[in-house]
């Protein structure tokens, strides 16, 4: 998601947005046009997280991501902010409401992930990483379904114009 795309979020209030100091949206020759969806167990850290979305970008680069996103439960998790403090990335959260109105297809496009138990027990969503990539990305399709490790998961979208 580009600069001019969260600033809409904000504006509208569809989404809280809190920027990291970001770097030029091209990285050498590739445009930040990835989004990555994260849930996480509470506490988990650094080096959790870095090593779940370096196992589900595979060979995408981490230059062609714009944001992370997750949901707003999630927002006092330090290692999610450590992450996009380090890589300068946007995080964007979303209410239960937001991810509960997502469509199954949407998410399903990748391939159909099953229900998350721990989701649904603790915030009435049937994943986070999932619905959240989708959103961040404006509807965009998900490249990459939901990669669990460690207590971090993890999902990859495309986002949209």
């Amino acid at each position: 998601m580009n600069r001019a795309s969260f600033s809409a979020a904000r504006a509208s209030g569809s989404a809280s947005v809190f920027a990291a100091d970001s770097a030029d949206d091209d990285v050498d020759g590739h445009a930040a046009s990835l989004v990555i969806g994260v849930g996480c167990r509470r506490g988990v850290t650094l080096a959790q997280v870095e090593a779940a979305v370096h196992a589900a970008l595979g060979n995408w680069l981490l230059a062609q991501v714009a944001a992370v996103a997750t949901l707003d439960a999630k927002a006092s998790e330090p290692a999610l902010h450590a992450f996009c403090a380090a890589h300068a990335l946007t995080l964007v959260l979303y209410t239960r409401e937001q991810i509960a109105a997502v469509p199954a297809l949407a998410v399903a496009a990748a391939a159909p992930s099953p229900p998350s138990l721990a989701a649904r027990a603790h915030y009435g969503v049937n994943g986070v990483c999932e619905p959240c990539a989708w959103l961040a990305a404006n509807g965009g399709p998900l490249l990459r379904a939901k990669l669990a490790l460690d207590g971090v998961t993890v999902a990859i979208a495309r986002q949209l114009p």
